[in-house]
């Protein structure tokens, strides 16, 4: 990594500029060349001071986040952080946002909310996105939407079915994209979803997977009942975990890795309930969930599938499980379906 990391900041909000600009500057490895107020101004100092990332407000006047982040993505490639708002609006918004090229996001600092936990998330998040460790700019997602596929009805899983347990991270939600369009509605196995994301946005999430998935995709409520062809994801700040081989709960219990959901906790309760009919999957993601998680699945028998550094926005969390030992398939995410069928026994 380079420092200092040059940040362009774009925020119609004095207060917003102020507070993160004070907050970051704080930091001796990250500099605020400047900041613009809205989407057209932020396009003209992107071209002019070539930053090393781009803090992006969600809503503005003249030219929106979204639409600033298309054109950055096309005219100026750049790593983009996006400022969230809380609203029903603003979390559909930074889902669009992440399919469209944003690399993460957080939520915007507001008087309800702890200013100073949300800026050290912020910094963390720019050392990682800025950092030599990134492929930073993947192609973006498609903004059309095609017609949702035909689900079928889910069937309960029974013993001696599989299920899958996919964690990811940062990159997640355009990594999740991929996965769940080439798995197949017939899919002979049942799917579990930790997605590292605050309360709020796993719902908006699952409801888009949901609109290009062959799968049924939604936020798994308590009680929800496991079953083939559905994905359950687990909500922000619960722990998705299973009460026997039908059924999961949520629980709001210790946080691992400095995170809720944790794929870990998730995946060592399949391995509980399901031995070695688990077939776990880390795609791209900062840190190591998932590992502890794997290392568990191997040793009961079942198989582990990690994204390759070669498509991992951040190659953190499938780094980790390939250099433990663990995986029996290291794949770029175009192939990761594939792999997974692959394992259940399934040619394509």
């Amino acid at each position: 990594m380079s420092f200092p990391i040059r940040v362009l900041l774009v925020d119609d909000s004095a207060f917003i500029r102020h507070t993160v600009t004070k907050y970051l500057e704080a930091d001796p490895n990250i500099i605020v060349l400047g900041n613009a107020h809205d989407g057209l101004e932020a396009l003209t100092k992107i071209k002019l001071l070539k930053p090393d990332l781009v803090i992006l407000d969600v809503e503005m006047p003249r030219m929106d986040g979204l639409t600033a982040l298309k054109r950055i993505m096309v005219e100026c490639p750049t790593p983009v952080i996006m400022l969230s708002g809380l609203t029903k609006s603003g979390t559909r918004t930074t889902i669009q946002a992440l399919m469209r090229g944003a690399l993460d996001f957080v939520a915007k600092p507001t008087a309800k909310i702890d200013i100073s936990s949300v800026m050290t998330e912020l910094i963390a998040k720019i050392k990682v996105v800025a950092g030599g460790r990134t492929k930073a700019l993947l192609p973006a997602v498609t903004d059309t939407l095609v017609a949702t596929p035909l689900k079928r009805g889910p069937q309960l899983l029974q013993k001696g079915d599989t299920l899958v347990v996919i964690g990811t991270s940062t990159g997640g939600p355009r990594a999740l994209h991929q996965v769940l369009v080439d798995l197949p509605a017939s899919l002979p196995a049942g799917v579990l979803i930790v997605q590292h994301m605050p309360a709020g946005f796993t719902r908006t999430l699952a409801q888009r997977l949901n609109e290009i998935s062959p799968l049924i995709v939604q936020e798994a409520a308590e009680g929800d009942r496991l079953a083939r062809g559905l994905a359950l994801m687990a909500p922000g700040d619960f722990h998705l975990r299973l009460r026997g081989i039908r059924q999961v709960t949520l629980d709001s219990g210790e946080r691992r890795h400095h995170v809720r959901p944790s794929v870990d906790v998730t995946m060592e309760d399949a391995v509980e309930y399901y031995g070695a009919n688990v077939i776990g999957v880390v795609l791209t993601g900062m840190g190591s969930d998932g590992t502890d998680g794997a290392r568990l699945i191997k040793k009961a028998g079942g198989k582990v599938i990690a994204e390759h550094e070669s498509t991992s926005v951040v190659y953190g969390m499938p780094e980790s499980v390939v250099r433990a030992g663990l995986a029996d398939r290291i794949v770029p995410l175009p192939q990761v379906g594939a792999a997974v069928l692959e394992l259940l026994g399934i040619r394509n």
